[in-house]
């Protein structure tokens, strides 16, 4: 999905979220102009400073209150919630874990789906 968070400032997230209550359909249309609730990117080499420098000073300065970021090499899920001095993290798990992870936290969540694993329910 493609954001625009201003003029010329476009970045492609591998997943973008909206609250229900602050918007009730998916926005629609190239690029979406309408600040995500919640990003989550995918890390790889080939993307890691866009993601862990660039995409993070965007979304701070846009506010989106939630960012998250899997690695996929370590199994791994960093949860990064803004407040007024900037990023905190507010959990790591890895795919061994189950969590309730911002802003989802009223619904469990087994890690290791995050990276295909089946689910064992």
């Amino acid at each position: 999905m493609d954001v625009e968070y201003r003029p010329h400032e476009i970045c492609r997230h591998d997943v973008v979220g909206w609250r229900r209550d602050r918007v009730v359909e998916c926005p629609k249309g190239r690029p979406v102009r309408i600040r995500p609730d919640w990003v989550c990117e995918i890390l790889s080499p080939s993307n890691e400073k866009r993601d862990l420098v660039d995409k993070m000073r965007i979304l701070r300065d846009a506010s989106v209150p939630h960012y998250w970021i899997l690695y996929p090499e370590e199994r791994v899920l960093v949860v990064h919630r803004l407040d007024d001095r900037g990023w905190g993290i507010v959990l790591s798990a890895s795919d061994q874990d189950t969590v309730r992870a911002e802003p989802f936290e009223t619904v469990e969540l087994s890690v290791g789906i995050l990276f295909g694993d089946e689910d064992e329910e």
